[in-house]
């Protein structure tokens, strides 16, 4: 029997990730039986903390994942809670075999379009559609898979380089660090605020209000929905504050267009405060929008982003074209796009 060593191999992420022949659900085919006792010092623990003990080069969140697979039995019957309390003398067996989790963390090629690359640093046009980082519900096909194929290097840094994120369904640009040096430097300069990043954003509604508004609004879990963000008040609600810039460019009977400026990274920042003024965004169903002039992904487009570059001091200011979709809606609306 191979150890597991040989099947499972670490991830600087904090889960093993799978090597070798895959079956048809994209899982590995083999699998270690590995076989313990519960010692005295162990008795009446938790069933995973004391799998965790027992078989310590694995981490704990990833033999829970075994449990609830059924790979681990207790006294010869699956043992499927891992609150389960174990005994002195009880025989446990696992299958040491990897979860869906345990594999996010693998190269996969794809397409990527890089607006900007050096030594220290690439510039991404995410297309909508393309989740950014492994997570319940999208173990693959992400950003971050599609990174570690495009550069070996990127197994390397933590989250492959990624030092921000862009929602499922919001294109544009993103910068991610090929460095550890230059992904440090990255995080400081967005902690600063020091990266400038634009957006355009087509929303339901004629605008109100002045060409120009600007919402500062903390924002936070949405107490009544969890899935949600919404303005708070940090008086009564845990949040951070929050800043954006709107610019309306254009308007018709259906809608705006417009032209976001973030001071802030907050999770779902701009779709909550265009929402707040009103103006919920077309086809964001969570914020109160609905599809509309044949979008039906969240009209969201991250078009411009400019920072000192970290490591050589450049000055960088990037562009991403409209997609397509994007640029047809306001054909259908009648709205106008001036690059």
């Amino acid at each position: 029997m191979k150890e597991a060593a040989a099947i499972i191999s670490a991830d600087p992420h904090g889960d093993p990730l799978a090597e070798g022949p895959e079956d048809e659900q994209g899982l590995a085919a083999e699998v270690e039986l590995r076989r313990v006792v519960v010692d005295a010092g162990l008795h009446g623990q938790r069933l995973d903390r004391a799998l965790a003990a027992l078989v310590s080069e694995f981490s704990r969140s990833y033999l829970q994942q075994l449990i609830e697979a059924d790979a681990v039995q207790l006294n010869g019957r699956p043992a499927r809670k891992s609150a389960a309390r174990v005994h002195v003398g009880d025989a446990l067996q696992v299958e040491l075999r990897p979860t869906q989790q345990s594999q996010a963390f693998v190269a996969q090629p794809m397409v990527l379009d890089t607006v900007y690359e050096d030594a220290h640093l690439r510039v991404i046009d995410k297309p909508a559609g393309l989740v950014v980082h492994p997570a319940p519900g999208n173990w693959s096909g992400t950003l971050l898979n599609g990174l570690l194929a495009l550069d070996p290097a990127a197994a390397t840094l933590p989250r492959a380089g990624i030092v921000h994120r862009l929602d499922k369904d919001t294109s544009g640009l993103m910068v991610v660090a090929r460095t550890r040096a230059c992904m440090d430097a990255l995080v400081a300069l967005i902690a600063q605020r020091a990266v400038s990043r634009q957006y355009l954003a087509l929303a339901h509604r004629p605008w109100s209000g002045p060409a120009q508004r600007t919402v500062d609004a903390p924002i936070g879990r949405d107490p009544r929905n969890r899935l949600r963000m919404a303005v708070v008040d940090l008086a009564r609600e845990p949040g951070k504050t929050a800043r954006t810039d709107f610019d309306c460019l254009d308007q018709v009977e259906q809608g705006c267009w417009l032209r976001c400026t973030l001071h802030t990274g907050r999770t779902h920042q701009i779709r909550v405060h265009a929402a707040s003024l009103g103006h919920p965004l077309v086809a964001d169903t969570l914020y109160g929008g609905a599809p509309a002039a044949g979008l039906a992904r969240q009209a969201l487009h991250a078009f411009r982003l400019a920072f000192v570059h970290p490591m050589t001091g450049q000055s960088l200011a990037l562009s991403a074209p409209l997609p397509d979709d994007m640029r047809q809606a306001l054909q259908t609306w009648g709205l106008r796009y001036n690059p």
